[in-house]
């Protein structure tokens, strides 16, 4: 299978990092193509430009190259942490640049947008991880998970993939090395799940 995996985080040490590279390894070891992305490093442009929001097409040379990629991708890995509940601005710029309507989703003909759209990504499994320094009870009972919904209903859903499960690994801040191995172990397992050797 052809895997599309996204990573969003500034820092190239971080457990993100970590995690994309432990991800990648294990596509490989389990013979998949995959496509790997770093986009702070690649200097990904989160801006949409007027002229690319009104055409629907891009003149920038990643965004063409990212937007190929995951009209052939049968999975998509990404990898970010919780900041405000949300992913980075770069990822989200990524999604509004790469996951656009034509190519991720489109709707039937004759609805102006204000329809069920439907999904036209190839992703047969859809798997998000995150790090977060928020306990898991005020997450849930506080801020009600709002990662979740974005992913698996908002952008997920929208672009067809119902295949989906997340993880997030917390509280990282404090974390030891052991937490972290056993999370490195964890990701590689769950790609296993998804994902295994052909």
């Amino acid at each position: 299978m052809k895997v599309s995996v996204i990573l969003a985080h500034p820092y190239n040490k971080s457990l993100n990092n970590a995690i994309a590279a432990t991800v990648a390894q294990r596509l490989k070891e389990n013979n998949h193509t995959v496509y790997f992305h770093d986009l702070y490093a690649e200097g990904f442009n989160p801006l949409i430009t007027p002229d690319e929001l009104i055409s629907d097409n891009s003149r920038d040379e990643l965004v063409i190259k990212h937007t190929r990629e995951i009209r052939e991708a049968e999975g998509l890995v990404i990898v970010h942490p919780n900041w405000w509940g949300q992913p980075p601005a770069i990822l989200k710029g990524w999604v509004d640049r790469v996951l656009r309507q034509g190519i991720a989703y489109d709707f039937p003909e004759g609805d102006n947008g204000g329809g069920l759209p439907v999904g036209l990504l190839n992703v047969q499994a859809g798997i998000v991880f995150n790090t977060s320094n928020t306990p898991q009870e005020r997450e849930d009972s506080v801020f009600g998970d709002p990662l979740e919904n974005i992913w698996k209903e908002c952008i997920f859903g929208f672009c067809g993939i119902h295949t989906y499960e997340r993880r997030m690994y917390r509280v990282v801040a404090d974390s030891t090395d052991e937490e972290r191995k056993t999370w490195l172990e964890d990701a590689a397992s769950l790609i296993n799940k998804y994902f295994p050797k052909i």
